[in-house]
């Protein structure tokens, strides 16, 4: 993998996109100047766990949305990790239009 902007080879920085959520994919999108692979999983980070923060708080629907965020914390970081531009459905879609304009 090649280094991104941040210094950081580019699938250690899109692992670290999903770390806390919204919170570092939001940190990252600002930062990253370079890497369309950073700025796709900043994006799909900030999307995916954006909504389920805010879905989350739904009584009973909310303990199943966390679950669910929980296995795609994992999955999402391990693709990352492994260097693959994993897309969910929907919301890959969306991060890979919003973070390449």
């Amino acid at each position: 993998m090649a280094k991104s902007s941040t210094g950081m080879e580019e699938n250690v920085a899109g692992l670290l996109c999903y770390v806390v959520g919204w919170i570092t994919g939001l940190i990252f999108f600002l930062i990253e100047k370079d890497s369309q692979f950073v700025k796709f999983h900043a994006m799909q980070s900030i999307i995916t766990f954006g909504a389920c923060f805010i879905l989350g708080f739904i009584p009973v629907i909310g303990w199943i949305i966390w679950i669910l965020a929980l296995v795609l914390w994992i999955l999402l970081m391990v693709k990352a990790y492994q260097g693959q531009k994993f897309k969910l459905p929907v919301i890959g879609d969306l991060a890979e239009k919003w973070s390449s304009a």
